[in-house]
């Protein structure tokens, strides 16, 4: 699934998850302070990379680099709230 953020200076991140765990740990149209929303993001993923390994018996990489990049977005904010815009067409 894939589901896009909105960071603070308006730019907006397609993100995406190998599982839909993501819709237990964010809310569409709900805003995260950012420490917040990478807990529940590195939270997430880590769920949805573990479920693909339970099954396939490997991480996902792609979950990994999904939360990387969440990381790296968010230390370039002192402060502020990422808006949660879409969870994979949920609304």
């Amino acid at each position: 699934m894939t589901f896009t953020v909105q960071w603070p200076n308006g730019c907006r991140q397609q993100c995406y998850s190998p599982s839909l765990v993501v819709r237990d740990h964010l809310t569409v149209g709900t805003r995260y302070e950012i420490a917040d929303f990478v807990q529940r993001s590195r939270l997430a993923l880590t769920e949805a990379s573990d479920r693909v390994r339970a099954k396939y018996g490997f991480a996902c990489t792609s979950a990994a680099a999904t939360l990387r990049e969440i990381e790296t977005t968010a230390a370039a904010f002192d402060r502020g709230t990422v808006h949660v815009l879409d969870l994979g067409g949920a609304r």
